[in-house]
Formats: structure tokens, C-alpha cells, sequence
């Protein structure tokens, strides 16, 4: 290894025991690692977001299994690079020796360059792996996929990321001070990229060792890792800012200013903040503070929560802006959040109060007997399709919710 080595490379795994993340697939019970016991692995599609460990666990799968590895970058290689690999496979194939192809970004293929993959992959030839941050049911010519096993890589958690953090800056920085909270806020920056969180690590290092003088010590704080990811770094998910920031986008939302609304959502993003949370408040407010005043606000609320479950960040963002502008300039009702409130308060008053007998189904000779349905007025068959009978409890006669 050279002496100025990235990190991401540096500590880029090499066996499934130093893979962090992806237990589903890679742990004792994954489905990948029950493929390599076996010694022989299907094609594969691995889709999920960037940093997640896509190229990575294929180069592992290699050399456990001693395939012969080649890689492609979808976007600068197309039909030539592979014929030569093609070439590669057929006289590894004379030796007994298997090909992996691993194709990253494999979406950027049009449907001629995976067409002209597609005999090599049928025939058992090469062993491919490609690497997609898109759907493959949308970008994958549907042969292809038919002939290949979809693995579903997740962002890594933030706690994943701060253990190979913490384990890395005690071995790498051992004479520089970085507190557990900084370490987390790391971990928090990266969004589920860990080769972003090294760079985040080995830059800060760097610049704290560059800009402290002789006699100072090396810490890392807060205003130095804002200078190293040139991002002002104001969201503590976890903290009062959170709170803070989430109220404003509803009180926001609530006084139809839409500019005030997509700028507090837009904070979060960029803070970090799981797009999915954001989603959900909204999805709240739209029934909350708008509710049957224009009930198509939950509809759109809803889809954009699928939407964003869906791309994930980046790409959901805008679905997100939508939303925030819709849900500001939407007409407010909140009488539906009122009738939740005064109906709870009155369940905990009163406790569970009989159903009026006019009210009740009458299953029975016995029920009927004793007075169950007994002067209940089917609406539809009076003028006006509306009675005036009581439906409430008697103890709660008269009362009004809305």
C-alpha cells in the first residue's frame, strides 16, 4: 500500500468478515453468502444507492470463488471493451476457469449494448454483476433480467458508519481528538456513503494538522468539520434543531408561505434528515390543517410519500418541494384535528357510553324483544334522505365535534 493512500482504499474489504452492512445478504443467513458456500454463484443485478458497497462485495465474491474479475464502466464502455473480455472468457473457459463481468452503472447501457450481452450471460460464458442506483425493472431489458437475481443493497445505517469510524481514526489518528459526537455528526454527513465518511474523516484530519500549531493539541470540532464539508452544519437530527426546524415548516405550511416552506424543507435534506420523516409530516398536516377543505392535499401527500420511499434522496427532493408548495397555498380546515381532540376528551370523560337501542342491529328474537332497533329511521326512505334522530350517547345529546 502507498504512503498516501485514501482511506476508502486503503480499508476497502477484501473478505465477507470485514463487509460492514448489508447483513441480509452477506450475514450468516444471506442469501449471497449460502451462494458462495455452494461454490457457484448466479448472475446477478445488485441495485441500491451510491457508497453502499455494490463494487465492493462483487470484487469480494471473486476472489472467494477465484473467478477471473473484469469490470466496466457502463458510461465509458460499450460493445468493443466487451467483445475483448468475451474473448478473455472463452479461453478462461478452456482452463475450467469461470469469468466474472462486473458492469457498474449498468443502467447507462441502451438496449443494443445489453442485447449483445445478453447470448454470453445465457450461455453461462460470464458471470455477470452489474451495479445499479436506478430500478432494474426500468432500466434493465426485461431478457436480461429474466436471466439474472435482483439483490437489494440498503444505504448504510449511521451507526454501521460511526463503528468503522470510531475503529478507524483510533488505528489511523491516534494523536488527534475527535469526540463521539463529532464522529456521529460524520457519520450523519456522509448520508449512508462510506466512502464519503472516510474522505470526511482523512480531509478533517488533514486540515486540523495543517491549520493547529506546534504546541496545540489536534481536536476536530464542530466549526472545523463545517469548514472540511463546506456545508453549514446547523440540523442535529437528534437535537432541539430538529424539533425546531420541523415546527417551522408546519407553521410555515400553515400560514400559506410557500418560500418559507420549501426553505425549512430543504434544511433538512441537506441536514440529513430521512426524506421519508419529512413525508410523513406532511402526509399529518395534509389532513391535519387542510383535511376536507380540499381533500385531494392527503391524496398528493400520499403518492409523494410512495415517490419518495420509491428514489430515496437525491431524486425525491423535488417531489418534496411539490408537496411543501401544494400543502402552503392549500385552503386550511382543521376541523377534523378539532373533533380528534374533543372526542378523545370526551371518551376519557365519559368512559364507553351504551350505543342508543335504536342504533343497534337487532340479530335476534330476543334482541328485537327487548327493544334493539327498535324506532330507528332509515334515512333514504324520508324526504330529504335525512333524519334527525339521535345518534350520539344520551349523556352526550346535542353535542358538537365539527
Amino acid at each position: 500500500m502507498g504512503i498516501n493512500e485514501p482511506l476508502a482504499s486503503k480499508y476497502r474489504p477484501s473478505t465477507l468478515n470485514e463487509f460492514v452492512g448489508q447483513e441480509h445478504l452477506i450475514g450468516k443467513d444471506g442469501t449471497i453468502r449460502k451462494f458462495l458456500e455452494t461454490g457457484k454463484i448466479p448472475s446477478m443485478i445488485f441495485w441500491g444507492p451510491p457508497g453502499s458497497g455494490k463494487t465492493t462485495l462483487a470484487y469480494i465474491i471473486s476472489q472467494n470463488l477465484y473467478y477471473d474479475f473484469h469490470k466496466l464502466q457502463a458510461v465509458t464502455s460499450g460493445k468493443d471493451k466487451l467483445r475483448k473480455i468475451i474473448k478473455v472468457a472463452i479461453a478462461n473457459q478452456q482452463y475450467g476457469k469461470r469469468t466474472i463481468l462486473f458492469i457498474d452503472e449498468i443502467h447507462r447501457w441502451n438496449k443494443a449494448q445489453q442485447d449483445a450481452l445478453l447470448p454470453y450471460v445465457e450461455k453461462g460464458l460470464i458471470t455477470l454483476i452489474g451495479a445499479t442506483t436506478e430500478n432494474p425493472s426500468f432500466r434493465v431489458i426485461s431478457a436480461l433480467l429474466s436471466r439474472t437475481k435482483v439483490f437489494v443493497f440498503n444505504q448504510h445505517t449511521e451507526e454501521d458508519i460511526y463503528n468503522l469510524l470510531k475503529k478507524i481514526s483510533k488505528e489511523e489518528y491516534p494523536q488527534v481528538k475527535i469526540s463521539k459526537k463529532i464522529l456521529e455528526l460524520m457519520a450523519n454527513l456522509a448520508n449512508g456513503d462510506i466512502r464519503s465518511a472516510l474522505n470526511i474523516l482523512e480531509m478533517s484530519t488533514t486540515l486540523v494538522e495543517s491549520s493547529t500549531k506546534r504546541d496545540e493539541k489536534l481536536v476536530i470540532t464542530k466549526e472545523l468539520l463545517q469548514k472540511t464539508v463546506q456545508k453549514p452544519i446547523y440540523y442535529d437530527k437528534d437535537g432541539e434543531e430538529h424539533y425546531n426546524i420541523i415546527s417551522a415548516l408546519h407553521k410555515s405550511m400553515r400560514s400559506s408561505n410557500p418560500d418559507a416552506a420549501c426553505y425549512w424543507t430543504q434544511r433538512m435534506l441537506v441536514g440529513g434528515e430521512d426524506p421519508l420523516y419529512i413525508a410523513r409530516r406532511m402526509l399529518r398536516f395534509a389532513s391535519e390543517d387542510i383535511g376536507n377543505e380540499d381533500p385531494q392535499a392527503v391524496i398528493l401527500a400520499n403518492s409523494v410519500y410512495d415517490a419518495c420511499n420509491k428514489l430515496g434522496m437525491p431524486e425525491c427532493d423535488v417531489f418534496l418541494m411539490q408537496l411543501a408548495i401544494y400543502l402552503a397555498k392549500a385552503p386550511k380546515n382543521n376541523s377534523a384535528y378539532k373533533a380528534s381532540l374533543k372526542t378523545k376528551a370526551d371518551i376519557k370523560e365519559y368512559g364507553n357510553l351504551p350505543v342508543p337501542m335504536h342504533l343497534r342491529n337487532a340479530e335476534t328474537d330476543l334482541m328485537k324483544q327487548v327493544g334493539y332497533g327498535k324506532g330507528y329511521q332509515y334515512d333514504h326512505d324520508l324526504k330529504g334522505k335525512k333524519s334527525n334522530q339521535q345518534c350520539l350517547p344520551d349523556k352526550l345529546k346535542g353535542k358538537k365535534y365539527t
